[in-house]
């Protein structure tokens, strides 16, 4: 297949013309900022954009469609300095055409390595470090988007009471965080901190939604998957003792993490027992279903507006909250994007793409532990999906422990109720991943 982009240009039309009446509607909020020993209330952890005017409606659809949009692949990976070792700096700039066709003008210095980042990797306690450091890919449109940034423990992280030896343990892990479907990094940026509050490498990884729906098989979104798997395995082989713990975000950081499963097993599989855990958040619907595919992509459009985005924080009725229709051009927009996916997820390349990917998620996934945490207010992935797929792994042999939110919505447990998702990770953590780790209160 030579892309979805040509394809996708038609149906993307009457998106836009159901979008301008999406976005001009006056929907109301009705995320409460108030908490009750019944409920848990939150806001979507996304992005708040909405268009203003046909013109802005167009210009933003115009990027997500373009064939010519200019690969991002990982042409050089991250680059963890060292001593004595020059890197280079990447500036990319998007430009227009004269026949409007968006491309990226490319250009790069050579800085050293900065003398706080050798003293870095001089030592080996990354818990005594003087204060926090990133590392970021190559920017996608701009310094601030990222497609993937690692992040380092944070000065005396996880200084509650933990042993020396959890630290240490620790500190040879690195969490993958895989973002939802229209996440930037800003997005993951709480998770991350988190993590690296308590003593964790992480590394936060995003796709531009222009990726995704540009998508061929083999092409910039499998060659960056691809790059950051062997970044990873580059990683974990280093020393004895590396782990890595994968924390997935809706059903596309799922299908990523499925994605580098697939990487891992076909360049060594011994670098699946280097996974101690995974953690998935609002996901799985373990087949390629065009209601869900529409559901993701009218969120990810829509954002706030979106009822996907809304809870029910004051009824308590997750039989009447999900009874509540979608406006009526929220609607629309469902029913155009599931007669495309009904097309674009059978085409033979396609479907057979993400059949082998769902068989790895399915059948072959690592020995370690896994934690689900999902909701039954969930407008996108629907909480039966999510069980029955628990069912089945742990029928398979698997340690899996869940946690269902009962009213958040989609991807917005852990700002619904921080303390209830921040425990769910602490206890799993502790108990079932990093036994070093075990009774130790973080």
């Amino acid at each position: 297949m030579s892309g979805l982009s040509g394809i996708i240009r038609r149906p993307l039309t009457a998106v836009a013309a159901v979008g301008v009446v999406a976005v001009s509607s006056d929907f109301p909020d009705k995320l409460s900022n108030s908490t009750s020993s019944h409920s848990l209330l939150c806001t979507k952890p996304s992005d708040i954009h909405s268009f203003h005017s046909l013109k802005e409606l167009k210009a933003w659809l115009s990027q997500i469609s373009l064939p010519n949009l200019s690969q991002l692949s990982f042409t050089s990976r991250i680059r963890i300095p060292l001593e004595s070792i020059n890197y280079p700096t990447p500036n990319l700039k998007l430009q227009w055409s004269q026949n409007q066709n968006l491309f990226l003008q490319y250009s790069s210095a050579t800085v050293a390595s900065p003398p706080a980042l050798v003293k870095l990797y001089r030592s080996v306690n990354f818990a005594q470090l003087s204060r926090s450091t990133e590392f970021t890919s190559f920017p996608v449109s701009s310094p601030s988007e990222v497609l993937y940034k690692w992040h380092l423990p944070k000065v005396n992280a996880d200084g509650i009471s933990s042993t020396p030896d959890c630290l240490a343990e620790k500190s040879q892990t690195v969490v993958i965080l895989l973002g939802w479907l229209g996440a930037k990094q800003k997005h993951l940026k709480t998770y991350a901190e988190w993590y690296t509050s308590r003593g964790f490498h992480v590394v936060t990884f995003t796709f531009p939604m222009s990726d995704i729906i540009s998508y061929n098989v083999g092409g910039k979104v499998d060659q960056n998957v691809e790059s950051l798997a062997d970044h990873l395995a580059s990683w974990v082989s280093e020393e004895q003792g590396k782990k890595l713990i994968f924390h997935t975000f809706s059903n596309t950081g799922w299908l990523i993490y499925g994605a580098i499963l697939e990487k891992f097993q076909k360049q060594d599989p011994s670098l699946m027992k280097k996974i101690k855990g995974c953690i998935v958040d609002s996901a799985p619907v373990a087949s390629p279903d065009p209601q869900v595919w529409a559901s993701g992509f009218s969120a990810a459009f829509l954002k706030k507006q979106s009822i996907a985005t809304k809870g029910d924080h004051a009824s308590h009725d997750i039989t009447a909250t999900m009874e509540v229709k979608p406006p009526v051009a929220e609607q629309a927009l469902l029913v155009i994007l599931k007669k495309f996916f009904s097309v674009v997820l059978n085409l033979p390349s396609v479907n057979r793409r993400l059949s082998d990917v769902l068989d790895t998620l399915t059948s072959e996934q690592p020995k370690c532990p896994q934690l689900y945490i999902y909701s039954s207010a969930d407008r996108v992935i629907p909480a039966k999906s999510v069980e029955s797929f628990i069912e089945k792994q742990r029928g398979a042999g698997h340690n899996v422990k869940a946690c269902n939110f009962v009213f958040s919505p989609h991807v917005d447990h852990f700002r619904n109720s921080p303390e209830l998702y921040t425990s769910q990770l602490t206890s799993f953590l502790e108990e079932s991943v990093l036994p070093l780790c075990n009774g130790s209160s973080s």
